[in-house]
């Protein structure tokens, strides 16, 4: 898995700060091993838990992105951000999440995609927060 195009190290692209708690749900093998340079005090927990920093969500299926709609967004009200991975077409892997569907999807909620990167050969995301107006 290489961390992208941009050459930017991958945990600036996210947005990993020194301190940041930083969930992780269905973290596929050797992602962790792409995060270069991870600030002083940086703790990884799995699934979705009270206020993190941050939330990286990978997902394969449309049915797993749509079980965690609202504990996603829960977890990161009102002002942190949550990055939606999904595998991108290239990498062959078979699913029924595309960027365009991920974007509806968060179109759909009170939150608002903000930028996107590609975190790996195999993985795309798409970093959303929630709009201003329902802060």
């Amino acid at each position: 898995m290489a961390a992208g195009y941009s050459g930017t190290p991958l945990t600036k692209k996210l947005g990993i700060k020194a301190g940041f708690r930083v969930a992780v749900v269905d973290e596929p093998a050797g992602f962790r091993s792409l995060l270069d340079d991870v600030a002083e005090g940086v703790s990884f927990e799995h699934g979705i838990p009270r206020a993190p920093d941050l939330v990286i969500a990978f997902y394969v299926w449309r049915a797993d992105l749509d079980r965690d709609l609202d504990k996603l967004a829960t977890a990161v009200f009102p002002d942190r951000a949550i990055w939606l991975a999904w595998p991108k077409q290239a990498a062959k892997v078979p699913t029924d999440l595309t960027g365009d569907v991920v974007r509806e999807w968060v179109l759909a909620t009170k939150l608002v995609d903000v930028k996107v990167c590609a975190i790996s050969d195999v993985w795309s995301g798409l970093k959303v927060v929630w709009r201003k107006e329902h802060r």
